[in-house]
């Protein structure tokens, strides 16, 4: 499997996105409703949530997680939700953990609605979530030899001790993703690239495939920790989600 591993990645990745990307778009109504009854944003609490509710994310893990998004902090600042300390790791208040982790709450029972919603018999839906968890618990753990800075500074993941299987999934999926975005940074990088220049880049540049490639290769160790069986089951299990 080592040389079909990169090839793994890539077909895996659309996937993993598809399944969270679905889920967090369920999800804005119910946000919106949490902002307005709180009065605040979770802010960056949104997208790091999984793992800025176990520890602060260091400097160069927050600046990796954010090169594509920025890193404007003005309103987690005036907000009260997040502080700075003089090594520029980002921290929650406890007005902001208490948020995020409502946040986190909100988005497990949304998963849990959204993934329930199977329009076949055939598609186990809910019953797939307990050993999705599991392979993704093995990917996380195995990650943290091969990613990048955003990767290493999000896990291990925060789960409380009455996680459901949706909160667990819907986790650990958010975590996992940082690992091809951190593969992918270290491509474009390599290539010598900036982000601008990145950005600018026509779709039928060959270096725009070359730095594909590269980060299907540097994605790829992580998958490597799963068997070709549970490679194939981790994919079904994916596509048995709504």
């Amino acid at each position: 499997m080592h040389d079909q591993a990169p090839l793994y990645a890539a077909t895996v990745r659309p996937a993993v996105d598809r399944v969270y990307s679905s889920m967090r778009r369920a999800s804005m109504p119910h946000v919106r409703d949490l902002v307005e009854r709180a009065g605040r944003s979770p802010g960056f609490g949104v997208s790091f949530y999984f793992g800025l509710l176990a520890r602060p994310m260091d400097a160069a893990g927050f600046a990796a997680a954010t090169t594509y998004t920025g890193a404007d902090m003005t309103t987690e600042l005036e907000q009260g939700i997040a502080w700075c300390d003089p090594d520029g790791a980002w921290h929650l208040t406890d007005t902001g953990r208490d948020l995020v982790a409502q946040f986190q709450q909100l988005l497990a029972a949304t998963a849990q609605e959204h993934w329930a919603q199977t329009t076949l018999p055939t598609m186990p839906g809910l019953a797939a979530l307990p050993r999705l968890a599991e392979l993704l618990a093995i990917l996380l753990e195995a990650g943290r030899a091969s990613g990048g800075p955003a990767f290493r500074t999000l896990t291990p993941v925060y789960e409380p001790a009455d996680a459901t299987d949706a909160l667990r999934v819907c986790t650990r999926l958010g975590a996992l993703r940082h690992h091809r975005a951190d593969a992918h940074r270290a491509a474009w990088a390599a290539a010598g690239l900036t982000v601008e220049q990145l950005r600018a880049l026509d779709p039928a540049d060959p270096l725009r495939r070359q730095i594909e490639d590269d980060t299907n290769h540097r994605d790829a160790p992580i998958y490597q920790a799963l068997t070709p069986a549970q490679r194939l089951e981790f994919l079904g299990l994916l596509a048995a989600l709504p």
